[in-house]
Formats: C-alpha cells, sequence, structure tokens
C-alpha cells in the first residue's frame, strides 16, 4: 500500500482513551486523529478508515472523539498529551455546516453522527479544532482533511453568512491541508515527518495545499496559475472566473490573501484496486466503541453496507463528490468484496440483509475508460455516452449474484442508488433493471432525476425530461402482470439556478400525471466550490458567462412547497406559487378552491 515501514499490529478499536494507547503503543501516539462524529469503527467513518490506513502503514494512533471545544482550557484536547508527529483534523462524514443547519437557515436539533443524536460540533469545526490545538501545542504540525477542509481550500462562498470568506488555511493555523481522498498524501507526510523533515518544508506532495508568507511569495520562483486574490475575488465576474479557472486546471494553483498565499499542489493520483482492496478489508469492527453507551443514529443503516467503488464521472452540477473523490472510477476486485461480505455474515449482529453494495451511483462499479491509466479522466468532458467508456454492467450483476448465494445472506440491497442514465437501452439494459428491480431492492426504486423541466436540468447538468421519461415507461413495463407492484420514488429539488415557479408547477403536474409523489424534497443548499454555488452567487454561468435566474428569499419556500400540494399545511404557499406562475387555472385541480375566483374578475 503506502507503506515504508512495517504494518503495525491492528487492534480491536483505535484508542479513544489514554489508557488505552499506554496499552496498546507503550507510548504517545505517532498521530492523533481528532474527530467531530463520534467514533465508530467502520470504513464509512474517515477517523477509523483513516485511523487503519496508518496503522497499516507503521504509524501508532489515536483519536479524540468529539473533544469538548466549549470548554477553554482544552482538556480534552491533552487526552493524549503531545503526539510523535501531528494531529490530524477529522472533521466529519458530512459537511458540518449542511449536518448543522436546515437549508432554511435553521439549527438543527439532531445530529446522526453524535450518541444519541445530541449536537456536540461547533460551527465551522476545522476552524474551532485547529485553533484550540495551535494555542496548546503550538510546535507540532496540524493538518486539515475531509469534505469541509477540501471544499474551502480557496476563498469560497459561504451560504450560512452569505459572504466570500478566504481560503480555510487563512483562519486555521495548520501546517498543511490534505484535500480529496487523504490516505495516499496522508501517509506520505507521516513519512516525511518521521525522516525529521520540518512540516514547512513539506511543499510537493500531490493532493495538498500549504501557506506562504505574503513576503516570501514576493521572492519566489513557484510556478503555477494565480486565481485571483481575496478579497478581489468577492466580485461576482471575478468569482465566476476563478472558479472556471478552478475547475480546469490541472497544475499548481495560487491564491493570495492579505496575510497568507494559499498553494495547490496538483491532485493526489487515484487509489490502485490494491490499495482500495487492502483498505476496505482491514479489520472493522463495524460498532461504535464499547465506551459509547448510547446508540449513533448514522451506524444503523449502514453497518452491513459494502462500498464497491471511489469516483463518479456524472459531474452533477450541485454535487462535491467529483470534487473529492475525483471522475476517475477506481473499482474494487469481486475477490475482495466477497470477502467483506462473508465476513459481515458471519458477524453475530447480521440478520442476513445487506442494505446497500455501491458507492457514489451504484452501477458506475466496473466502468471504465481506456484513457484513464495514461491521461487520467477528461476534463469538462462527460464520460456518460462517450463510446471509450466501457460499460460495468455486466460485472456489476454478476458481483450481485456471486452475494446472494453466501450463507446467511438473504436481501442484498441497494440504496446509494443508481444512474438510471447508465442502463443501456437495449436488451441486456432491460434484463439488468429486471433483475435490480426483483432481487437488488424492495417495494420502491429511487433515482435521482432532480427535475424533468430541460432548461433546470441543463443547469444541473442532469439528462432532461426524455431521458427519464424513457425510464419510467420502461420500469412501468416491468410492472405489468406483477401479483405485487413496485413504485419509482424519485428524488427531487427545487430552488436550483435557473428554476424558476413555473417550473416547479410543470414538475408537480408530471408527478400528478404518473402518480408519482414524494414528501421529501430537497431545497437546494449552496456547498462550497460547486458549479451551482458559483451561479447562486454571481448569477452567471462560469463557463458561458450568460446570466442565471436564482430563486432566493420567500420565493425558495414556495419553490418546495409546490411539490408538496397534498399537505394542507404547504396550501397558502402552494396557492402564491400557482398564481406567481400564471396558473390561477389550477386552483381547484391541484389545490381545492377555498373561495378563490377561478379565473381573473372582469374588469368593469
Amino acid at each position: 500500500m503506502f507503506n515504508t515501514r512495517p504494518p503495525l499490529p491492528q487492534p480491536q478499536y483505535l484508542p479513544i482513551k489514554n489508557s488505552e494507547a499506554k496499552k496498546l503503543w507503550n507510548k504517545n501516539p505517532d498521530i492523533i486523529l481528532v474527530s467531530a462524529d463520534a467514533y465508530v469503527d467502520h470504513p464509512s467513518f474517515a477517523a477509523a478508515l483513516l485511523g487503519r490506513t496508518l496503522i497499516e502503514a507503521g504509524y501508532s494512533v489515536a483519536v479524540i472523539s468529539q473533544p469538548d471545544w466549549k470548554d477553554r482550557s482544552g482538556k480534552s484536547f491533552t487526552e493524549f498529551g503531545k503526539p510523535n508527529l501531528f494531529f490530524a483534523i477529522v472533521p466529519g462524514a458530512v459537511d458540518p455546516m449542511i449536518n448543522a443547519y436546515t437549508p432554511a437557515l435553521r439549527k438543527r436539533r439532531d445530529d446522526a453522527y453524535s450518541p444519541g443524536g445530541k449536537p456536540t460540533r461547533p460551527d465551522r469545526v476545522s476552524i474551532v479544532y485547529t485553533n484550540m490545538l495551535h494555542r496548546l501545542y503550538p510546535d507540532v504540525p496540524i493538518v486539515l482533511g475531509g469534505v469541509e477542509a477540501s471544499l474551502r481550500r480557496f476563498a469560497h462562498y459561504d451560504y450560512w453568512s452569505d459572504s466570500v470568506r478566504q481560503g480555510i488555511l487563512a483562519d486555521a493555523p495548520a501546517s498543511l491541508l490534505v484535500y480529496g481522498m487523504g490516505e495516499r498524501a496522508l501517509c506520505e507526510i507521516a513519512d516525511r515527518l518521521a525522516s525529521g523533515v520540518k512540516a514547512s518544508e513539506i511543499r510537493d506532495i500531490r493532493g495538498t495545499c500549504y501557506t506562504m508568507s505574503v513576503g516570501e511569495y514576493r521572492k519566489s520562483d513557484i510556478k503555477g496559475t494565480q486565481l485571483p486574490a481575496y478579497p478581489n475575488v468577492s466580485e461576482k465576474p471575478t468569482f465566476a472566473a476563478a472558479w472556471k479557472t478552478f475547475s480546469e486546471e490541472d497544475g499548481v494553483l495560487i491564491q493570495p490573501h492579505p496575510k497568507t498565499v494559499i498553494v495547490q499542489n496538483p491532485a493526489a493520483l487515484p487509489l490502485t484496486t490494491e490499495e482500495l482492496d487492502r483498505i476496505y478489508e482491514l479489520p472493522f469492527t463495524r460498532k461504535q466503541h464499547p465506551s459509547i453507551k448510547e446508540t449513533i443514529p448514522a451506524l444503523a443503516p449502514i453497518q452491513f453496507s459494502i462500498t464497491t467503488h471511489r469516483g463518479c464521472f456524472g459531474a452533477c452540477s450541485f454535487c462535491s463528490i467529483t470534487h473529492h473523490q475525483g471522475k476517475q472510477i477506481v473499482s474494487r476486485s469481486e475477490a475482495s468484496i466477497l470477502r467483506e461480505a462473508k465476513r459481515m455474515a458471519k458477524m453475530q449482529e447480521f440478520r442476513g440483509t445487506i442494505s446497500d453494495v455501491g458507492g457514489p451511483s451504484a452501477n458506475m462499479y466496473g466502468s471504465f475508460c481506456p484513457k484513464w491509466e495514461k491521461n487520467g479522466a477528461c476534463k469538462n468532458k462527460s464520460c456518460i455516452g462517450c463510446p471509450s467508456l466501457q460499460d460495468g454492467t455486466k460485472r456489476q450483476l454478476a458481483l450481485l449474484s456471486e452475494i446472494r448465494k453466501i450463507p446467511k445472506v438473504k436481501h442484498v440491497f441497494i440504496s446509494s442508488g443508481i444512474r438510471y442514465d447508465l442502463i443501456p437501452e437495449n436488451a441486456e439494459g432491460d434484463d439488468y433493471l429486471k433483475t435490480i428491480s426483483e432481487s437488488h431492492i424492495s417495494g420502491h426504486m429511487k433515482v435521482a432525476p432532480e427535475h424533468i423541466s430541460d432548461r433546470v436540468t441543463q443547469m444541473m447538468n442532469k439528462p432532461g425530461e426524455a431521458v427519464f421519461e424513457r425510464f419510467r415507461k420502461r420500469f412501468e413495463k416491468l410492472q405489468e402482470g406483477k401479483h405485487k407492484r413496485q413504485y419509482l420514488v424519485p428524488y427531487l429539488m427545487s430552488s436550483h439556478p435557473g428554476c424558476r415557479i413555473e417550473d416547479m408547477v410543470k414538475l408537480a403536474l408530471y408527478l400528478r400525471e404518473h402518480n408519482m409523489y414524494t414528501e421529501q424534497v430537497q431545497d437546494f443548499t449552496p456547498s462550497p466550490m460547486t458549479l451551482s454555488t458559483a451561479m447562486y452567487y454571481t448569477g452567471l454561468h462560469p463557463f458561458t458567462g450568460k446570466k442565471v435566474y436564482v430563486p432566493s428569499g420567500g420565493e425558495k419556500r414556495i419553490q418546495r412547497a409546490v411539490l408538496q400540494w397534498k399537505d394542507p399545511k404547504q396550501y397558502d404557499l402552494v396557492v402564491s406559487g400557482l398564481l406567481k406562475a400564471g396558473r390561477r387555472d389550477l386552483i381547484g385541480d391541484l389545490v381545492p378552491n377555498k373561495g378563490i375566483p377561478a379565473r381573473p374578475p372582469k374588469r368593469r
């Protein structure tokens, strides 16, 4: 894997108390991971995944789980004392701000990644944790990682303050930032520090960002593409242009800030199949640490799930997965996945159901392009529909078939979803859809058209109405003659840039016509660094420079309500939306007429 030294023995659980660490390592840990999530020993939780990877690479590790950041003494941050090498901040499986706030900016009352679902993490976790550790241990290197740092590594629009904030390294006194999937970079940082290299001298590791002083930058001969400086980048046309450069540039990127300069090295190379196999076959218990007495809600749905691959070439405008995991698909071997499934089936807690076998989109497993090995994924070019892309449909079906044969396995579900536009529109695709429908979902097939208005899906970089309609008809044909039919459950989004109220009305009518209704509607949340967020903030499309309609304020509530037209609580908002869309005729049709004239009164 990434070893420059022999692996250490893998413990049953990573230590979260100093007494555990002393028994296990008999010394201070080499690396201390500071996690905003409770410690769950499962590969879907970053602390467990990175911690076991570092142990496999020969480094002793401990975890500070959900420290008491309100205690100014910092006592919980000093549980293990000073690490031999560095602290690593692990903000959480979900972006902390999205985890803590609703799209309407209301503080959530629960946190699925905390014991008992009780919120404990601060806003802007990485900044709070880093400043606390830097105050307590000013001479110890700190490495930032995870989604929070990765998507905030340059100046970015921050929905929660409605402002452009500087890159996170300008606010958090860390030595390095690891962006994307961090196993390779984190192990290399450990190797460099262990060999005596100072953190300030580590400036060439792929998949990392570092800072230099403004004075040093002026004197340096560093080569790279300079992004507009902060705060000038806050100007909306400048921000749009900066985002375009950021998304297109593969080399070194530089962004000056008033007190520092942030430098990004090229992205880390994807892991190999062999490396991915080895990581996911580490001895995870798939349980929360025994000292945590209250249930961690996030564990139950994914406890018996299997990650089959990394990466996503869907390039949805609103999604950060491509920015974090990369566009290139790296699939695990069938043998490795089967070994993992067999180990799960032997666990005492296993009841026969594997909840998910997949990744960002389950049917991207096995997809491959010959160009990836030599040149990586094409920039700003969709893989979907490209003749060079090799389909993984047969490989996925064969894998699922073998998993079903494992003793004690009764059900093998795909809850991570499938891309319906990747299902071949031929007999092979029909067989695939039939198999998935009959054997790998319950009563509902969850898909994500997000919208059916073509002008909206174009902004989302999603397939339009025609593609979804063809899929819907294929699915409905499968239900013919069934004693117990299945249903499509669409994931839908309101208030995306480019979406008007009339588009939401069109979507509502489409759902009604085809007897589909969803109580859950995702209101667009501008997460940092995505194309959709750049459009939301600037009102411009970065690639075309054209103006984009951006719903905001009360209209966001109206758009969401229109898709919940059956809910009496949404009546007033739905009527308001119908009137704004010029669809007074639908009052009394889509929603009851409660004394509202069906047509405008005649002028006298």
